[in-house]
């Protein structure tokens, strides 16, 4: 579906922009998609119809300095995009893109959020992430650096000064998904880092994660509810990626 093939790229980094665009899928649907929303606000009231980015002309583009991700954000309705979802990503020129912090302990066990309850993606365990939205927008450019440092500080509770990023991306491709995996680094070990998470979670009036839970090897790996992009990138970071 997406116009670069699946499978895990080492990227040096992202140049997105943000186009204004009409998405024909929402316009076409957008009664089937209003049903939906209803249905789902039902299940779950919390849900917040707010603006959220997708991503269009997604491209790999070689450089002196390595490989870097370009493409161009349109900016729709929450709504739209959870239909587009549910409705199985079916093709409309959009995809997915979004920056993920992969959190590493000083022992080098990874540390994933496990969704809450009141989540469109309830029990799944994912790195702390989020769709991009007008909040990363600065000028013409949308920072999906900016976005994973503020998903990773408002679901944990670790600021980018105490987590820093190392260096480059790892972008995977799953069909209409493309995540941007971006790595950082605690100085806290596992133990630690999940105590004051779990410290700051509870002090949350509506967390968006349940726990924390570390990943110090493949055993770790939870193939019922970690999605498989993430599962990819644990596997080869384990493989290729020694802490040190």
């Amino acid at each position: 579906m997406s116009s670069l093939p699946d499978g895990i790229y080492r990227v040096t980094r992202l140049e997105t922009v943000l186009r204004s665009a009409r998405w024909e899928f929402a316009e076409r649907e957008a009664a089937r998609i209003d049903a939906h929303w209803a249905r789902a606000l039902a299940q779950k009231p919390k849900m917040f119809d707010g603006t959220v980015l997708l991503l269009r002309d997604p491209e790999l583009v070689a450089t002196p300095e390595g490989e870097v991700l370009r493409g161009a954000f349109f900016a729709t309705a929450f709504r739209n995009f959870v239909a587009w979802l549910a409705f199985g990503a079916p093709a409309s020129g959009a995809y997915n893109c979004f920056s993920m912090a992969a959190l590493r302990a000083r022992d080098g066990a990874f540390l994933l959020g496990e969704m809450g309850a009141d989540t469109m993606n309830a029990g799944q365990i994912y790195f702390a992430a989020g769709t991009p939205d007008l909040s990363d927008v600065f000028g013409e450019s949308v920072d999906l650096a900016a976005s994973v440092a503020r998903e990773m500080e408002e679901e944990t509770g670790f600021s980018p000064q105490e987590a820093p990023p190392g260096p480059g991306w790892r972008v995977i491709v799953a069909g209409a998904r493309i995540a941007c995996i971006q790595e950082r680094r605690l100085a806290l070990n596992a133990e630690e880092a999940l105590a004051r998470a779990a410290v700051f979670i509870a002090r949350e009036k509506d967390p968006e994660l349940a726990r924390l839970h570390a990943a110090r090897g493949p055993q770790d790996i939870d193939a019922a509810r970690m999605p498989g992009f993430v599962q990819l990138y644990l596997r080869d970071a384990f493989a290729n990626q020694p802490c040190g």
